[in-house]
């Protein structure tokens, strides 16, 4: 199965506020991994061994530092991670679910469990 929940959320990013594709992923990816680690759970681990050569710690541990590693990469590559970063709030987030909903965005990821509310909880972990 593929998860496109990523560029779902972010073609909303651009279409509302016009930010640019790479933008958007920095911004939900890392938010959407924490928010998803249980369901991600093993693609987590080997994604921050594989890419990151985190072998250290407990599988949480791995997790978190493949979280943090993926956001400080973004942002060593200049892309701010944080919808704060781009002047956009909880009000706009407002916005941003109301245009998942009026897209029929409402069952997200690869096993459609990214519904309006877990969306909303993705997004105000970017804050």
């Amino acid at each position: 199965p593929q998860d496109w929940a990523t560029h779902m959320i972010g073609h909303e990013l651009t279409a509302l506020f016009g930010l640019d594709h790479a933008q958007t992923l920095a911004i939900v990816l890392p938010a959407l991994m924490y928010a998803q680690r249980e369901q991600k759970r093993q693609k987590l681990l080997q994604f921050g061994q594989r890419v990151f050569a985190i072998n250290s710690g407990n599988a949480d541990d791995v997790i978190d530092k493949t979280i943090k590693a993926t956001q400080d990469f973004f942002e060593h590559m200049g892309v701010k991670t944080r919808l704060s970063d781009y002047n956009l709030g909880a009000a706009d987030i407002d916005k941003l679910i109301a245009n998942l909903e009026r897209n029929g965005m409402t069952a997200l990821g690869e096993h459609g469990d990214i519904d309006l509310a877990k969306a909303r909880h993705i997004l105000e972990l970017a804050l």
